[in-house]
């Protein structure tokens, strides 16, 4: 009977873990490749963080916010919001006929508000112990609201790659505008005198999700994978990775309490407290 007990509760566990999307199951019809990027970026994320906390609490002297660190940075961000827009894909394809109806897009919409939800608390945590620093639409807010809106140009294809392109360029033009008030800060808009720290707006990153969702098109037509793997997914490596990936979201919201309480610890022990 324990046993059984324990087959249940794990079952409800992976349940309320896949509803509140920090766990998604190794089910058939998962791409491994999908979920080792997705675990590349979550591993490049924390080293990423990692960095940016050791500067932060000192232990570290370079700038982390531009050159090789910021682009660092930017290259994560892109991969996470690229497989974003590729994994979009496969589930549009994945509902066949019914892709177009109100149905299909519930799913994206309970999704996106899910992340957004997410992202929220992350909202309230930095406005709580950070302050002037609370992040007001950071990644999740973005992801969030990038899967509500880009139903619509999940039945595109080459447009995608010019709306994505569009769309960033457009958002470079923006983030470059002087403006005084903060109104439009999900759009690019940002007074200079405003420091953000997890700041994606819309545009240029929407773009970045509709060139994911052009590379799904292209790369897995129907759904349908065009290359082969050769047996690379069942290699180790690309297990470990692909398991990162599937639980990206509660990596994500978690690495960065369990770095802070390690740094807090190391400053007691380093002041003899």
């Amino acid at each position: 009977m324990d046993n059984g007990r324990r087959t249940k509760d794990e079952t409800t566990l992976e349940r309320l873990g896949s509803f509140l999307l920090l766990l998604h199951r190794d089910r058939a019809g998962r791409y491994a490749e999908i979920d080792a990027l997705r675990g590349i970026a979550i591993v490049m994320m924390v080293i990423y963080h990692l960095v940016y906390d050791l500067a932060l609490f000192g232990y570290y002297r370079e700038n982390v916010s531009s050159g090789p660190w910021g682009a660092f940075a930017r290259t994560t961000a892109s991969l996470f919001i690229l497989l974003v827009g590729v994994s979009m894909t496969l589930a549009y394809a994945r509902a066949g006929d019914r892709a177009n109806g109100w149905r299909v897009y519930q799913g994206y919409l309970v999704r996106g508000l899910k992340l957004i939800g997410w992202g929220m608390v992350i909202t309230l945590v930095t406005w709580v112990y950070l302050g002037k620093l609370v992040i007001i639409f950071g990644i999740l807010h973005l992801i969030g609201t990038a899967t509500i809106l880009a139903f619509p140009f999940l039945r595109l294809r080459w447009a995608n790659l010019i709306l994505g392109a569009a769309f960033i360029g457009l958002g470079i033009y923006l983030n470059q505008l002087p403006v005084s008030h903060p109104w439009l800060l999900l759009l690019g808009l940002r007074p200079r005198a405003l420091f953000q720290f997890d700041y994606f707006p819309l545009l240029p990153w929407f773009g970045v999700a509709l060139l994911g969702v052009f590379i799904g098109k292209y790369g897995y037509p129907g759904g349908t994978r065009r290359f082969s793997l050769s047996g690379l997914g069942e290699r180790p490596a690309m297990r470990g990775l692909a398991w990162l990936g599937r639980r990206a979201l509660a990596i994500y919201l978690l690495h960065q309490p369990f770095f802070f309480v390690m740094f807090a610890l190391a400053g007691l022990v380093g002041t003899g407290r």
